[in-house]
């Protein structure tokens, strides 16, 4: 059974750093480019980092370039975003995807909350 478990969403003031973390099992990671999604509230999601399977191409969406950072341990089965310099507008649910041309899977989503 493959999951995705999501972790490191929390209640921060703006300005603040958080790193989400993206725990796989039941799958060959390491075969797997991944993704972050986000999800505003009222809003559909949105991509805001993807990462390569080797985890040596990355790309980010223009409104998190320069503040967030995607990366991963393989040996880990782990990923990970460090959310810099964070905004009331980066509230929401954020999702780790896994996908190549064995499948794709999704994970449940953490929780992160930008607010004075």
């Amino acid at each position: 059974q493959v999951q995705l478990v999501e972790s490191g969403g929390d209640l921060v003031q703006p300005g603040g750093s958080l790193r989400l973390s993206c725990v796989g099992s039941g799958l060959p990671f390491s075969r797997y480019a991944l993704r972050w999604y986000h999800r505003a509230p009222r809003s559909l999601r949105e991509m805001v980092a993807e990462i390569s399977s080797a985890g040596d191409s990355t790309e980010y969406a223009d409104s998190v370039k320069d503040r967030f950072t995607i990366s991963r341990d393989n040996a880990e089965n782990t990923m990970y975003l460090q959310m810099n310099d964070l905004k009331p507008e980066d509230t929401g649910v954020y999702f780790c995807h896994a996908f190549s041309v064995l499948g794709s899977y999704w994970g449940q989503g953490t929780q992160v909350t930008v607010s004075s």
